[in-house]
C-alpha cells in the first residue's frame, strides 16, 4: 500500500476539505465532465494532502465498470475445464480483469439463475452451453456475452463452437484404416449436444465405409472418468468384445483404459483405445492416448478476446467460429493383430 494512502478517510471529508461536493470530487477522479482547472488542481491537491483511496465499488458504480467478467461453465471439475480456464484467465489478467467462475451443473434454468446472479456485478459473460435446450437461456439486453456452443438464438450472440463432428469422423476413420470393424463407442450425455455431434460424425465415418455401430456397442456415459470404467467393464463382458473403442472425450477414456487394466486386457494389443480433448495428461499415460486435439487453453483466451472485443466495441469479427479439432495419432491405437 503506498505509505501516503489513508482508506479511512471518505469522499465527503475530501469535498469538505476542497470546498466542492462529492460529485465534483468523483468528476475530478473519473476525468468525467468539465472541471475548472483550478478546481480540479484543488481537488488533486487535498486528495494527495489526505492520502484519499477511492473505493472500488463506488468507482464501479460511477464508471458502470467492475473490471471482471462473469464465466459460467457446465462443470468445473476436471482437466478440461482447468484448462479453459487457465485460458481466459491468463487473457483476462493481461487485460486487467478478474473472473468470477460458477458451474451450472449443465442446467439451463441454473444458467439464467447464474446470469441474473452475475448482473451488475460484471461487465460480460462467457457461457459455455452445451445443452440441446440452451435456447431457453436469457442474456440481459446490454450485456456482452460470448457463448462457447450454441448461443440462445443462432445470431444473437458471438460463438465458438469444437469442430466435433469433424473430429469424431478423423477417429472412426484411423481405427477404420486399422482394420477395426468390431468398433465400440462411449459416448456423452444425451441432453449434450457437444456429444450428439461427435456421435454423429462417428457414425457417419463408419456408415461411409459400410460399417454400422452396433447398438450393444454403444454405452452412454456422462463425460466422467468412472462413467468410462463402468463402459469398459460392460464392453468386456459381452460375447463378443470390440476390438477398439471410442471414449467421447479423454476423461473416459481414462476410466476405460484403467478397467480394461484390471481385467488384464493391453492396450492397444487386445483393444485399441481412443479419446477427445487431449488433455494434458493423456499423453502422459501408458501407452499415450491416441485422442483429437482442442486446444483447450487456447479456446479460453479466444473467448476472453472475443469478449474484450464487445466490451471495447471494437473490430466487427465473424460472429460464429468453429475451432478445429485435429486427430493425434499415439501408441494406444493399433492394426489388427493376426
Amino acid at each position: 500500500m503506498d505509505p501516503k494512502s489513508n482508506p479511512s478517510i471518505s469522499i465527503r471529508e475530501v469535498a469538505a476539505a476542497a470546498r466542492v461536493s462529492v460529485a465534483t470530487i468523483s468528476r475530478v477522479l473519473n476525468g468525467k465532465g468539465p472541471i475548472h482547472p483550478d478546481t480540479r488542481q484543488r481537488v488533486l491537491e487535498v486528495v494527495a494532502d489526505l492520502g484519499y483511496v477511492p473505493h472500488s465499488g463506488a468507482r464501479s458504480l460511477s464508471t458502470r465498470r467492475t473490471s471482471s467478467v462473469g464465466v459460467i461453465l457446465p462443470d468445473v471439475y476436471g482437466e478440461f475445464f482447468s484448462e479453459l480456464i487457465r485460458g481466459i484467465d491468463q487473457e483476462a489478467k493481461r487485460a486487467g480483469y478478474h473472473l468470477l467462475v460458477s458451474g451450472s451443473h449443465s442446467d439451463p434454468a441454473e444458467v439464467d439463475a447464474l446470469v441474473r446472479a452475475l448482473h451488475g456485478r460484471v461487465d460480460g459473460l462467457i457461457v459455455m452451453a452445451s445443452m440441446r435446450n440452451a435456447g431457453t437461456i436469457r442474456i440481459p439486453p446490454g450485456v456482452p456475452a460470448v457463448f462457447l456452443g450454441d448461443p440462445p438464438a443462432r445470431g444473437s450472440h458471438p460463438s465458438m463452437r469444437i469442430d466435433n463432428e469433424g473430429g469424431a469422423r478423423a477417429v472412426a476413420e484411423h481405427l477404420l484404416d486399422l482394420g477395426h470393424r468390431r468398433i465400440a463407442v462411449i459416448s456423452g450425455p444425451a441432453e449434450n449436444s457437444d456429444a450428439e455431434a461427435r456421435l454423429l460424425g462417428f457414425r457417419a465415418a463408419l456408415s461411409a465405409r459400410g460399417v454400422e455401430l452396433e447398438p450393444e456397442l454403444l454405452v452412454v456415459g456422462d463425460f466422467r472418468e468412472e462413467s468410462g470404467r463402468s463402459a469398459a467393464l460392460a464392453l468386456a463382458g459381452l460375447p463378443a468384445r470390440p476390438t477398439a473403442i471410442f471414449a467421447a472425450n479423454d476423461a473416459m477414456a481414462i476410466g476405460c483404459l484403467s478397467a480394461l487394466r484390471e481385467l488384464g486386457l493391453s492396450v492397444p494389443e487386445d483393444v485399441a483405445l481412443a479419446g477427445f480433448d487431449d488433455v494434458p495428461i493423456s499423453r502422459y499415460l501408458s501407452p499415450p492416448l491416441t485422442s483429437v486435439r482442442v486446444a483447450i487453453a487456447e479456446l479460453g483466451e479466444r473467448a476472453m478476446t472475443r469478449l474484450l472485443g464487445g466490451l471495447e466495441e471494437r473490430g466487427a469479427e465473424p460472429l460464429e467460429e468453429t475451432i478445429p479439432a485435429a486427430l493425434v495419432v499415439r501408441a494406444s491405437t493399433a492394426g489388427r493383430q493376426g
